[in-house]
């Protein structure tokens, strides 16, 4: 455990801040922000009381029953924040002794059953001994715990804590799945091991805490021997997972701001701020943070957050690749994730993703399942296919923004698109790799676009899987020195891959971007139909023509 997180430990130990009425109403005479990192600390960051995102009641049933149980979320959703108020809050009523610890660090060791184990079992006597000072546990373990052999230690070191405590004892053991190969394993079986002689010999209740459920733990042991967390841990009762905030706790935790500060938002913000995160707790804090914080009009309390003020803050956001969004991207690469993702930026009607697999996303708050699996908020969508085109998209060569101007400064998107038919000819080979294939059209679609219209303008994505095509919307500011806070060019793209027989594709297609063009009050569209099917020529493949579907005119292009 770091000194930070020891710190925290020690600090929500011996807190006395009430955790079910931090929030909205706390009083705290130091300006407060919005927290970006780390566990929430109340009397420095602006929060929704922990507490209030559970069903804490069943979370008190489960333990009373002496119940083990999972708890995770996806990265920097409060999970463990919340793992800490709920040991505050066992701690406070006195029934049990609760201890946090995070075995993050044990992961250093791989799957080194010697080292791990006595690495995680470090980390969670000094966590006892923190949370419940003189228990005299950290000295126990150093003088004779260590001697015990790594695949009986834990058990050991639980069984002693059980036995020394007054009280029946709650483990709340977080980033378990950070652990790998025997480490993992056999942390899992020494607690199942003990699960029968609780609560006298063993904890009461164990919490496991994770972003993954167990049923997602995968430990390799060599070609073709795969054993899942269900199956070393199947003593688990119930699998809880954190939710993200709701719209009405996404306004009262930027409320918080304004009560504290007299900085009022634009109520235009509100639909953009949900629509963009649509809960996810470290978007709505990163935006609030670069709304209030980091902008030059943000800082000035004296005057309100306006709509132009928090699409800027964004925009930086996104562009920023904080770590937070690194991470994200980085799960890209991952087999499980890029099978999902793949199909849902194709808008296939299927995917080859197992139904487990698409849980497996879900739980890493990546996509949303219901009511149809799409990439979970609109920040996301935009980031995942630049992530995926980064490097294609800046090594585009010879594309100038002024090459597809008018002379009234609007985009000419039929020079624009034609340009893209010649780019896609060139470059048809491409593709961010073989899990990605059947998007890749759309994705070096996206990259020429972006490469084009950034820094000016903005390109919003919608896709989802079934919906059998992804939709642009392109954005263009008429006037350059109000940028998009003036009158703007909205312009609406749709991509469908052909499936069948083009005619009808192209039918299906008008339906659908004619609906879209109404849907965000565009005043132009373009369908464009990506021909992988035939073995037609480049010059058969590419041309265009025009369609009109319930008296909107639209460009048709081949590609």
């Amino acid at each position: 455990m770091d000194s930070s997180s020891r710190q925290a430990t020690r600090r929500t130990a011996s807190s006395s801040v009430n955790w079910s009425s931090a929030g909205e109403g706390t009083v705290i005479a130091v300006e407060r922000r919005f927290n970006t990192e780390g566990p929430i600390k109340p009397d420095k960051h602006y929060c929704v009381a922990p507490l209030s995102r559970v069903d804490w009641p069943q979370i008190q049933a489960l333990v009373d029953d002496e119940r083990y149980f999972v708890w995770h979320a996806p990265r920097q959703t409060g999970k463990t924040t919340t793992l800490l108020a709920m040991m505050a809050a066992f701690n406070a009523a006195g029934r049990y002794s609760c201890a946090y610890a995070n075995i993050e660090s044990a992961q250093a060791e791989r799957g080194n059953l010697s080292t791990g184990i006595p690495a995680a079992c470090s980390v969670i006597a000094r966590s006892i001994d923190l949370c419940a000072p003189g228990s005299g546990i950290d000295q126990w373990y150093a003088d004779r715990g260590r001697s015990f052999a790594p695949s009986d230690q834990l058990s050991r070191l639980l069984t002693r804590w059980a036995q020394a405590a007054p009280k029946p004892v709650v483990l709340l053991l977080d980033e378990v799945d950070a652990l790998v190969g025997d480490t993992l394993i056999s942390l899992l079986r020494q607690i199942r091991a003990g699960h029968a002689q609780r609560p006298e010999n063993f904890p009461q209740s164990v919490i496991l805490g994770g972003v993954r459920d167990v049923r997602d733990y995968r430990i390799d042991q060599g070609p073709g021997q795969v054993i899942t967390g269900g199956g070393a841990f199947n003593i688990k009762a119930k699998s809880l997972r954190l939710g993200d905030f709701t719209f009405a706790e996404t306004q009262a935790l930027w409320r918080q701001h304004s009560a504290q500060t007299g900085q009022a938002f634009d109520p235009a913000v509100w639909p953009q701020l949900w629509a963009d995160t649509e809960g996810q707790p470290w978007l709505v804090n990163a935006l609030g943070d670069e709304t209030t914080g980091a902008g030059d009009p943000g800082r000035d309390r004296s005057r309100p957050v306006s709509l132009a003020d928090y699409h800027d803050a964004r925009e930086r956001l996104i562009q920023s690749r904080h770590t937070h969004l690194d991470q994200l991207a980085d799960k890209l690469k991952e087999p499980r994730v890029a099978n999902v993702v793949a199909a849902i930026l194709a808008g296939a009607d299927d995917t080859k993703a197992a139904g487990a697999d698409l849980e497996y996303v879900e739980d890493l708050g990546l996509v949303k399942l219901r009511p149809a699996a799409r990439i979970a908020n609109r920040v996301y969508q935009e980031i995942i296919p630049r992530e995926l085109t980064w490097a294609r998209q800046v090594n585009i060569p010879n594309q100038q923004t002024a090459w597809y101007l008018t002379g009234d400064h609007r985009l000419d998107l039929a020079a624009l698109l034609s340009g893209f038919q010649q780019f896609f000819r060139d470059n048809d080979s491409w593709t961010p790799g073989e899990a990605y294939k059947e998007a890749s059209a759309q994705l070096l679609l996206q990259a020429f676009l972006q490469r084009v219209v950034n820094g000016d303008g903005r390109i919003a994505r919608e896709y989802a899987l079934g919906r059998e095509r992804t939709d642009l919307l392109v954005e263009w500011p008429l006037d350059p020195a109000r940028g998009l806070h003036g009158p703007a060019q909205r312009v609406v793209i749709e991509t469908k891959l052909r499936r069948g027989p083009l005619e009808k594709d192209i039918a299906d297609g008008l339906v659908q971007v004619v609906g879209y063009l109404r849907h965000s009050a565009a005043a132009e569209a373009h369908l464009i139909i990506f021909d992988r099917l035939s073995d037609q020529s480049w010059d058969q493949k590419i041309w265009r023509r025009t369609e009109t579907w319930d008296g909107v005119t639209v460009s048709v292009w081949g590609a």
